[in-house]
């Protein structure tokens, strides 16, 4: 299933905006997830001045096995955009600290990965000078809210002529202006506002902070790592630590990551990563197999880092199709709900333009069969129309004609 040699039209790349506080690990997170040393990372508030960029593969271990199946002599990963954004504080909604560059970033991006710091650590300056993971959250989440109220209502007091003046438009958006600025008030994100489709298509164009879908990166210390999944099972919503298993540290992060999941599912219907921040940039230095025998050493089965990725490219809304052959195997980037027609596109307009048929098999199925003559044999390749939404892990031929 080898896609065509011309050149393909230009890819779907999201970005994610990587937030926080100052000294939570959004620069170190930043390091690991894109394997460099590129952005300074030092125990001081606004380390990150002009935000760093880099684009990221996702990691996708179809695509190995497909290729071994093909014999490709080439492997080809999706691909998001990470950003490292300076530190906000209390306040940057009005301009304290880097505020209104901070949010400009902000705006810039398509979805947020909130760095929330669930370590002790007495040689890392907290700007509260105390650990309260959801404390911080709350404090990100009221600069936000604030910054989306000061625009929603600039824009809804430049309406009120044109809405006096009969216009359908300025009605339409004044009217979606009247039911977030209440939301909004009350401290809730303009992403749980209760829209309609019609009328979240609309408020998109009012580029709001907190309409943007968000993930929270729990940063343990590489010492908590291990046992803060059982601290977090055993430990959440108690003081009483006997019989959980794990050290005081451990036990302390957990509760630690335990409140934040918790937050993020009641507020923002999101889940919460954890991560070793710290651990995960030191990783960048060894290859792949020597990194997976240093995690395991230490009782953690895979990388924090990959968990992060893939989520992230999902709450981007994201998916992913595969081609395979003896040239490549390649994951190409649609959005979820994409038609087989619109997939095509992505390879060549001329794919899309000329579409005939999709000849389609998931990953899971080809692995099982162990060729695609055998797949095609066992009848589990599948003839598509232009209308099929094309499924994660699809492996497709376009059939067309121009």
């Amino acid at each position: 299933m080898q896609r065509s040699q011309t050149a393909a039209t230009e890819k779907i790349m999201l970005s994610a905006g990587i937030v926080g506080l100052p000294n939570v690990g959004k620069s170190t997170l930043f390091n690991a997830v894109t394997r460099t040393h590129k952005a300074p990372a030092e125990n001081y508030p606004f380390c990150t001045i002009d935000p760093n960029v880099g684009v990221v593969t996702v990691p996708d271990p179809r695509l190995q096995k497909i290729a071994q199946i093909s014999h490709s002599k080439k492997i080809v990963p999706a691909a998001i955009e990470f950003v490292d954004i300076a530190g906000l504080v209390k306040g940057a909604s009005a301009g304290e600290g880097l505020g209104n560059q901070f949010l400009h970033h902000i705006r810039e991006v398509d979805a947020i990965v909130q760095v929330v710091r669930c370590f002790e650590d007495s040689n890392i300056h907290h700007v509260s000078a105390t650990i309260d993971p959801v404390r911080d959250i709350e404090v990100i989440n009221t600069e936000l809210v604030l910054a989306d109220l000061a625009s929603l209502q600039k824009r809804h007091d430049r309406l009120h002529k044109e809405v006096r003046a009969g216009d359908k438009t300025a009605k339409n958006e004044n009217a979606i202006i009247e039911k977030l600025l209440p939301h909004l008030d009350a401290g809730k994100p303009a992403i749980n506002a209760d829209l309609t489709p019609e009328e979240k298509a609309i408020a998109r164009g009012f580029f709001l902070l907190t309409s943007k879908p968000t993930i929270f990166a729990c940063n343990v210390a590489e010492s908590e790592l291990a046992s803060v999944a059982v601290g977090a099972e055993r430990g959440s919503g108690t003081t009483n630590r006997q019989n959980t298993g794990v050290n005081d540290l451990g036990y302390t992060a957990a509760k630690h990551v335990a409140a934040v999941q918790q937050y993020a599912r009641h507020h923002f219907a999101m889940e919460a990563i954890v991560i070793s921040a710290q651990l995960e940039s030191e990783l960048v230095d060894l290859n792949e197999q020597e990194a997976l025998d240093y995690l395991r050493d230490l009782g953690v089965e895979d990388t924090g880092v990959h968990a992060l990725i893939r989520a992230v490219y999902h709450l981007l809304g994201l998916r992913t199709f595969l081609t395979t052959g003896e040239k490549e195997s390649r994951a190409w980037t649609i959005h979820a709900g994409d038609k087989a027609a619109t997939a095509a596109g992505t390879i060549h307009s001329d794919f899309e333009r000329g579409f005939i048929a999709a000849e389609t098999i998931s990953c899971d199925d080809l692995i099982a069969a162990g060729s695609l003559m055998k797949a095609r044999e066992g009848g589990k390749i599948r003839l598509e129309g232009k209308d099929y939404v094309v499924r994660d892990g699809d492996v497709i031929l376009f059939r067309f004609n121009v």
